[in-house]
């Protein structure tokens, strides 16, 4: 036995009783420093703006796909469902850049 692990006594247990250390056993660092914990965390700045612009022509196109799934239920033709789509395009393109000029989004 060894620091208190181990077998008392390898007789019977079918091993030699050789302890090994936990080479894997990874311990979280001691903060021992009066130093703050918070330093070195990194903080949130602003977002990218080329990623707002993405996920807004996705909101987009998500909008027109779900138009386009409803005109085809209803049993309007491929030149109608056409034309809506361009005209519900240009009606949220000319939306979200009123958003993105008045600082909203």
């Amino acid at each position: 036995m060894y620091n208190g692990t181990g077998l008392q006594t390898p007789r019977g247990s079918g091993t030699t009783g050789h302890v090994q250390s936990n080479r894997f056993s990874v311990r979280p660092p001691a903060n021992n420093s009066g130093a703050d914990p918070t330093k070195g965390l990194v903080t949130a700045g602003k977002p990218n703006k080329e990623i707002l612009e993405h996920d807004r022509k996705r909101q987009i196109q998500l909008k027109l796909l779900v138009l386009e799934e409803k005109l085809i239920d209803q049993g309007y033709s491929d030149a109608e469902i056409a034309a809506k789509l361009d005209e519900a395009k240009e009606h949220e393109d000319s939306a979200s850049n009123a958003l993105l000029i008045s600082g909203k989004y």
